[in-house]
This record gives structure tokens, C-alpha cells and sequence, in this order.
């Protein structure tokens, strides 16, 4: 009985490391392997509330970014990624809302909220670029969590869910409606050729079938937009 009492707190000693592993995830499944993650990642789905802009948003990014990454074979700093891409569009909420381009509002009111997170703040200038150069008509430059995170946010902006995005921004107006549509058929001539990766240039080319598939069979249905 000894020896079996013995041999089971020895399992119980190997169980620990094992149960101490174990990393909290986002939604979708991304690790929050550090503590600033833990923290941002509860700023966003607390604060950033909203069908187009919200947290949502933000976490498609970091997934689509790494699927590009993984299609690229591109090495990419995953802190950066992740600080970038759920604070991207933070000016989009208050108390962070201030006036300029707001990926430059991200890029600077992101700050202290990252370093009182943990942040490891030598990698914050990686993160700020990848906030400025997000939008599909900015150039991202070189650096791989900035080119991931403006083909990923582009790629949010066309197919089902850049449908469903913008229309959750209009009004009970044909009008507003009519500028959504408007948008969305620019969205398929103006992101495509800004796309800069292989593999996001392959699924644009897919969101865009899917776009331009509902928007054909809206004005079909609406007769050409004559009916709301």
C-alpha cells in the first residue's frame, strides 16, 4: 500500500508542471501566453464594442495575419502582431477617440496602455508602424507584423464579412444603404491591387467573388436599387 500511495503523489508531482502550462485563449483560440496579453486582450472585448470596428475585428486580423504568415513562410514577432492588431482601431472608442488619422491616434494613445500592461516596450516602434500603415491605401513598409496586418485588415474589408460590416453602419435610410453598396463595389476595384502577399492576393481573390456575388444579386433583387 506504501509503494502505491508513493507511486501516485509521484504522478500527482509530474501532474503540476503540466496543469501550470496551460495558457488561456481568445476566442478564436490565439494563446495569451503573457500576462499583457491577458490585459489588452480584456481592455478590447470590454471597451472596443462594436459589429465593424470592435474586438471582433481585431482578432480576424491576428488570425488572418497568421494564416498569411504561415502561407509566406514569413517569421513574424507575435507581440507585435497581437499588441497591433487588437489596438489598431482603438480611436474608434472613447476614451482613446481624438482627432487625426486613426491609426496615428492608435499608434500614440496605445502607449501607456501597453507599457502599464507589460508590455516588452523595446518592440513598441514595430508595433506603431504596423498601426499607421494598416489602411490598404497606406504603405506598410517592410517589416513583417506591419505587411501581415495591412493584407489581413484589407482581406476584413472585402467577401461575407465586409458586407455584413458595413451594412451594420447605416441608418434606417435607402440612402444610407445605397452608400454602403457604393463603398463595397469600391472596396472590390480599390483593395485588390494593393494587396501585397501572395497568399492574401489568393484570398482576395476569393472575397471578392463572394462580395461581388451578394452585391449582383442585391441589385437584382432591389431592382437596381429602385426598392429599399
Amino acid at each position: 500500500m506504501q509503494y502505491v500511495r508513493s507511486i501516485l503523489a509521484f504522478v500527482v508531482l509530474l501532474a503540476v508542471p503540466f496543469r501550470a502550462l496551460a495558457v488561456e485563449t481568445t476566442v478564436t483560440g490565439i494563446p495569451l501566453d503573457a500576462p499583457w496579453k491577458v490585459t489588452i486582450y480584456h481592455l478590447a472585448r470590454t471597451t472596443f464594442i462594436h459589429p465593424a470596428w470592435g474586438w471582433q475585428h481585431g482578432e480576424r486580423n491576428y488570425d488572418i495575419a497568421m494564416q498569411l504568415a504561415r502561407a509566406e513562410n514569413m517569421q513574424v514577432d507575435t507581440d507585435v502582431l497581437f499588441a497591433a492588431c487588437i489596438l489598431h482601431d482603438m480611436a474608434a472608442f472613447p476614451p482613446y477617440q481624438a482627432k487625426g488619422e486613426h491609426g496615428d491616434v492608435a499608434a500614440r494613445e496605445s502607449e501607456p496602455i501597453l507599457r502599464d500592461a507589460g508590455f516588452p516596450m523595446a518592440k513598441f516602434p514595430a508595433v506603431q508602424a504596423a498601426m499607421r500603415g494598416h489602411m490598404y491605401y497606406s504603405d506598410p513598409g517592410n517589416e513583417a507584423a506591419a505587411i501581415l496586418l495591412h493584407d489581413a485588415d484589407s482581406l476584413d474589408f472585402l467577401g461575407a464579412i465586409a458586407a455584413v460590416r458595413m451594412l451594420s453602419l447605416t441608418g434606417a435610410t435607402k440612402e444610407s444603404a445605397a452608400a454602403a453598396i457604393a463603398q463595397l463595389r469600391g472596396f472590390i476595384h480599390d483593395i485588390p491591387p494593393r494587396l501585397i502577399t501572395n497568399a492574401a492576393r489568393k484570398m482576395g481573390t476569393q472575397r471578392v467573388a463572394e462580395l461581388t456575388a451578394f452585391l449582383d444579386a442585391y441589385d437584382v433583387e432591389s431592382f437596381g436599387g429602385k426598392l429599399p
